[in-house]
């Protein structure tokens, strides 16, 4: 199995939602940070590019079909050139959306898991993606609005400026299924599209939401 679809969205912009799609699609299993926490063996793999050590994608995503959110997200470029017929797409969403999300989540996240009683590989996980995707996106302002954001706008212009047009879909999931299944050649499903990963969906995963 090989990679047929690549995710480049930042993780709050319903990359849950996609995953979910995606796999009801036929386009499964699809990646995701959760299956990090399922999968305490994989974390070798980030902790490794972490450390500047290089890695064979085909074994980092051995049996995925799709890549979405973070950690993978961050490594568009690279998956991109590894998997040369997977086509990308590009998950955003309204900025004051994005960052009303982020903002209670992700970026609370990295200021109170050191002291959170999280799985061991949940913990090595953020400690390894901090080193390679947090700080050299968001420098040390993960919570402030503005670097946040402007983060949040270069990597959707790298993306758009470095996938050719008729690879790559930019897609909101509010939009649902009409342009994500034309973009992928495959008829639409006859049920709602799904949404998940709410605030409380995020923080459940980790034990409950701290104070």
């Amino acid at each position: 199995m090989t990679l047929r679809i690549i995710g480049s969205g930042f993780g709050r912009t319903g990359t849950k939602s996609l995953k979910d799609a995606l796999e009801q699609l036929g386009f499964g299993p699809c990646h995701h940070m959760h299956e990090i926490i399922e999968h305490p063996e994989q974390v070798q793999h980030w902790q490794a590019l972490a450390e500047g050590r290089t890695v064979d994608w085909e074994a980092v995503f051995s049996g995925y079909s799709a890549q979405v959110d973070w950690p993978g997200a961050h490594y568009w470029r690279e998956l991109a050139e590894a998997f040369p017929d997977a086509r990308v797409i590009h998950t955003v969403r309204s900025e004051e959306k994005w960052w009303a999300s982020f903002s209670s989540s992700i970026a609370k996240l990295v200021r109170v898991f050191p002291d959170m009683a999280i799985p061991p590989q949940a913990k090595d996980i953020l400690d390894a993606w901090m080193v390679f995707a947090g700080r050299p996106t968001f420098g040390e302002g993960i919570e402030d609005r503005e670097t946040a954001l402007a983060a949040y706008r270069r990597h959707s212009e790298a993306v758009r400026a470095g996938i050719a047009s008729d690879r790559l879909l930019v897609f909101d999931v509010a939009e649902g299924w009409e342009p994500l299944c034309r973009f992928l050649g495959v008829p639409a499903p006859d049920r709602p599209f799904p949404h998940h990963n709410l605030r409380a969906d995020f923080w459940e995963v980790l034990g409950g939401e701290p104070a």
